[in-house]
């Protein structure tokens, strides 16, 4: 399977995350490039990309070796070696690449600390360098850098023969949905005419819907909010009566329906916070219903 591509794997420290971004002119390339398993590490496995080194270089790595010794491991075991391209990023952000002689040009990669970021058949070297770059500077938690980073590989050329589909993959202990599995983050944009753009977008609603409020976007509903939210739920149909600025149990339950239509459960309970709502929950709330 050849997948042309630009990508990066990266770990982060202070989330205890590891992750993988990837775009290309290939459909639905985030269901083969990225591999991610908390603390094991994060693999990209591209060009004639031999699918089995995601899971077996994240099981070597979870059994403690290097990204470095994975690696080495697993070119050890394939006669197709020059035609692959994968990156390792470990438990500890060591990371390790390989850019088999035979991947298509421009092919090559390049390590940072604590990332990897690698690309066959790019517009050139000012690929790799720019997502490095951004990488780098970008703020935020380690989806918005890894998806940065992705955007600027774009601008300085992309993959040369156009786009097509993105995907970022993250993971971190207990940071799925429910707590009870790694995957805190997997999103993919499958077949688009601008997929690195559509998965920022991704991105952001994925941190409204299930990233929890953060202490300084609290307000208090005092009586000009609830006159706005009780106004909203009227005329959504959520319920009758008069706008009243009134913040009783009964409005509070209906709020509670209607925030779990939104899926902005992780954003606002009665039980957690029943006089009070965050910025960003409000925002998308006028934005939605005006």
């Amino acid at each position: 399977m050849k997948i042309q591509t630009f990508s990066i794997v990266a770990h982060c420290p202070d989330e205890e995350a590891w992750g993988v971004a990837v775009a290309s002119k290939f459909p639905a390339v985030g269901a083969v490039v990225p591999w991610a398993r908390a603390g094991a590490g994060a693999v990209a496995t591209q060009s004639y990309a031999k699918i089995g080194f995601g899971p077996d270089g994240l099981a070597l790595m979870g059994e403690g070796l290097s990204a470095a010794d994975a690696l080495s491991r697993l070119l050890e075991a394939d006669e197709g070696r020059e035609t692959r391209q994968v990156a390792l990023v470990d438990a500890r952000g060591g990371v390790a690449a390989h850019t088999g002689s035979e991947c298509h040009d421009w092919a090559g990669h390049l390590l940072g600390e604590g990332f990897s970021a690698q690309g066959n058949l790019l517009a050139g070297v000012a690929v790799v360098d720019a997502m490095a770059a951004g990488f780098r500077r970008a703020e935020g938690e380690l989806a918005d850098r890894l998806v940065k980073a992705l955007r600027a590989g774009e601008r300085a050329g992309g993959d040369k023969r156009g786009k097509q589909s993105a995907a970022v993959l993250v993971t971190r202990p207990n940071g799925g949905y429910g707590g009870d599995n790694d995957r805190y983050l997997d999103l993919r944009v499958d077949d688009a005419a601008e997929p690195v753009a559509d998965l920022i977008a991704l991105v952001k609603l994925h941190h409204l819907h299930f990233q929890p409020p953060r202490p300084e976007d609290r307000l208090r509903i005092d009586e000009d909010i609830a006159r706005e939210l009780q106004a909203m739920m009227i005329e959504q149909g959520y319920m009758t009566g008069e706008v009243n600025g009134d913040w009783d149990e009964v409005c509070q339950q209906v709020f509670h329906m209607l925030i779990g239509n939104e899926n902005l459960e992780m954003r606002w309970t009665p039980e957690a916070n029943r006089h009070s709502i965050d910025r960003v929950a409000l925002e998308y709330l006028r934005q939605r219903f005006g």
